[in-house]
């Protein structure tokens, strides 16, 4: 019953709020709420803030004890939202598979996965030397095990 009102809660700020999505909700034994959120132009304090009051503004203390925490996803979080990838176009990812683990540029994402993009630099086809090649892949999302943007200083 409890989670039910906090999910409904939830679902009802997001709908008012299109911007932001959600990426993690837990309710443990003791009634700690943990919620992750992002959004497709970022989170702020105050869109924390706007999802928490969204919520325990509509929850009774007297009723049921419980701690809140809503939180963004963080810059090292792995991507898992379709709506991540979208808004992610033009970082660098690191993005794991089950075959192997590419870093490259994401170009591109849709409803079915991302396209990347890197160069590398392989031996000439005739001759000596090496020559740089632009290198792409297209990734069904059904196929990466983690993403992760590259974070560069």
């Amino acid at each position: 019953m409890f989670k039910t009102t906090v999910t409904d809660l939830l679902e009802k700020a997001l709908l008012e709020r299109t911007d932001l999505f959600l990426i993690d909700m837990s309710i443990s034994e003791d009634n700690q709420i943990k919620i992750v959120i992002d959004g497709d132009t970022g989170v702020s304090v105050e869109d924390c803030m706007f999802v928490s009051r969204a919520i325990e503004h509509n929850l009774d203390r007297e009723e049921v004890d419980f701690a809140l925490e809503v939180a963004s996803a963080g810059a090292t979080t792995p991507l898992i939202n379709k709506r991540q990838f979208i808004k992610n176009i033009g970082r660098n990812l690191q993005v794991k598979t089950s075959l192997n683990t590419i870093e490259a540029a994401l170009v591109g994402a849709n409803e079915e996965g991302i396209s990347l993009e890197w160069k590398v630099r392989e031996p000439k086809p005739q001759g000596k030397g090496k020559v740089t090649v632009k290198k792409e892949a297209v990734i069904a999302y059904s196929d990466i095990v983690e993403a992760k943007v590259m974070i560069k200083f």
